[in-house]
């Protein structure tokens, strides 16, 4: 689930709202669904990069862990 930019620039206004004046208990509710969706994107697309590397030592061998071996397998990256 992707964030827009939109909800990005709603959660920066909320947050300089409840710094100068606060928030009433439907923008406390909205902030806080807002933010679930932003940490849901951020967690995708970090697991997203994890999932796509390789790792190599010093001599050129691939020492990728076996747990993500198998996850790049099951999503067609790894032969």
């Amino acid at each position: 689930m992707a964030i827009t930019n939109e909800q990005i620039e709603r959660i920066n206004e909320l947050a300089r709202k409840h710094k100068a004046e606060g928030l009433t208990e439907a923008e406390t509710e909205e902030r806080a669904k807002l933010r679930r969706i932003y940490l849901d994107s951020v967690r995708e697309n970090l697991r997203g990069q994890v999932e796509s590397v390789k790792l190599v030592d010093e001599e050129g061998k691939d020492v990728t862990p076996e747990k993500l071996k198998d996850i790049q397998r099951a999503k067609g990256m790894r032969d």
